[in-house]
């Protein structure tokens, strides 16, 4: 299999670190734990004959720092990017995990917001290819994003 690019590799470090914040919530294992087994038996590994993505680290260990740094400010985003009868408590785990890592680049980190909201957004297919989530997931982004870095979208 050739090198994977730099894109190729963020992009599977974004689904590396909603499956790792997923993770940690479900089995309240430590930061540190999480990051290690995911670097260690993930990036690359080959499992059930297919080979895992290569992610890129640095990306990964950014976003779940992040992420977990700033999780009451994303979570509060998020709620309000919410229709009021759905606080973030009550959807799906993954749609959450999801939330908080894209909250995290769109937060705390210079990814463009089209960018960040384009990869999670093709996140939430890999999760619910199915489903209608993508547009749902893509909506909530929109609404954190314009609310985290407003100037990033011209008036109009």
């Amino acid at each position: 299999m050739s090198k994977p690019d730099k894109k190729q590799m963020k992009s599977a470090s974004r689904l590396y670190a909603v499956q790792a914040l997923f993770q940690m919530e479900a089995s309240g294992q430590t930061v540190e734990t999480i990051v290690r087994e995911f670097e260690t038996h993930r990036f690359g590994a080959i499992y059930e004959g297919d080979e895992m993505a290569e992610g890129d680290s640095v990306h990964f260990r950014a976003v779940i720092d992040k992420a977990v740094n700033f999780q009451a400010l994303i979570d509060q985003m998020t709620d309000r990017a919410l229709v009021a009868k759905w606080p973030i408590d009550r959807i799906d785990p993954v749609l959450r995990a999801l939330f908080r890592a894209a909250g995290a680049e769109l937060v705390e980190m210079t990814t463009p917001p089209k960018v960040a909201i384009t990869e999670y957004v093709d996140v939430a297919k890999a999760f619910f290819p199915e489903g209608k989530e993508s547009k749902f997931v893509n909506a909530v982004l929109d609404h954190m994003a314009r609310e985290a870095k407003p100037a990033a979208f011209p008036a109009g």
